[in-house]
C-alpha cells in the first residue's frame, strides 16, 4: 500500500518538473522575443519574464525535480529488482539524460538573469522538443517494459517534432511575408 502512495507522488512531481521544464523555455523564447520590441516596452517585459522565470524555476521545477527523484528512490527500495530490468536501465539513462537537459536549462536561466540569453527563439523552440522526446522514452518504457518499446515511441514524436518544426517555419515565413505586405 505505501509502494502506490510513493508511485503516486513520484508521477506528480515528475509531471509538475515537466511542466516547470516545458514553460521555463517558453518564457525564455517569450525573453528573447521581448528584445525586438521598443523600449519601454523591451525592459518592462524582460524583468516580467525574469521574475516569472525565477519564481517557476525556483518554486516549481527544481523541488520537482527533487521530489521526484526522492520518491523515484523511494521506490527503488522497496522494488530493488527492477534495477535488474534492462527497461529500468535505460529509463534510469534517460532519466540521467533530463538531468542534463535541466542543467542546461539553469545555464540559460542564469544567463537570462544576468540579462543575455545566448539562443535564438528557433533555437530554444528546438530544445524545447528534446524534453519532449526524453518523457516519451520514458513513458512508452515504463508502461512497455520492453527496450524497443521505446524506439518506436521516441521515432514517432521524432516524426512529429520534425512535422512541428517545418510547420513553425512556415508559420514563421507566412507572417514575416504578412508584414511585408502591409
Amino acid at each position: 500500500m505505501a509502494y502506490l502512495y510513493v508511485k503516486s507522488l513520484h508521477i506528480i512531481f515528475v509531471t509538475t518538473w515537466f511542466a516547470g521544464l516545458f514553460y521555463i523555455i517558453r518564457l525564455f523564447i517569450y525573453y528573447k522575443e521581448s528584445e525586438e520590441k521598443e523600449e519601454p516596452a523591451q525592459g518592462i517585459l524582460k524583468k516580467q519574464y525574469v521574475l516569472m522565470s525565477k519564481r517557476l524555476w525556483y518554486i516549481i521545477t527544481w523541488p520537482s525535480a527533487v521530489l521526484a527523484t526522492i520518491f523515484a528512490i523511494w521506490m527503488l527500495v522497496l522494488q530493488p529488482y527492477w534495477l535488474e530490468a534492462n527497461w529500468m536501465i535505460i529509463k534510469l539513462v534517460f532519466v540521467a539524460l533530463l538531468y542534463a537537459y535541466h542543467w542546461s536549462c539553469q545555464v540559460m536561466y542564469n544567463q537570462m538573469a544576468k540579462g543575455h540569453l545566448n539562443f535564438s527563439s528557433f533555437g530554444l523552440r528546438i530544445w524545447n522538443e528534446v524534453a519532449t522526446i526524453i518523457l516519451f522514452a520514458c513513458v512508452f518504457l515504463v508502461v512497455l517494459k520492453t527496450t524497443l518499446g521505446w524506439v518506436f515511441g521516441v521515432a514517432g514524436i521524432v516524426g512529429v517534432s520534425v512535422l512541428l518544426m517545418l510547420g513553425i517555419k512556415l508559420y514563421k515565413q507566412i507572417r514575416a511575408k504578412r508584414s511585408w505586405d502591409q
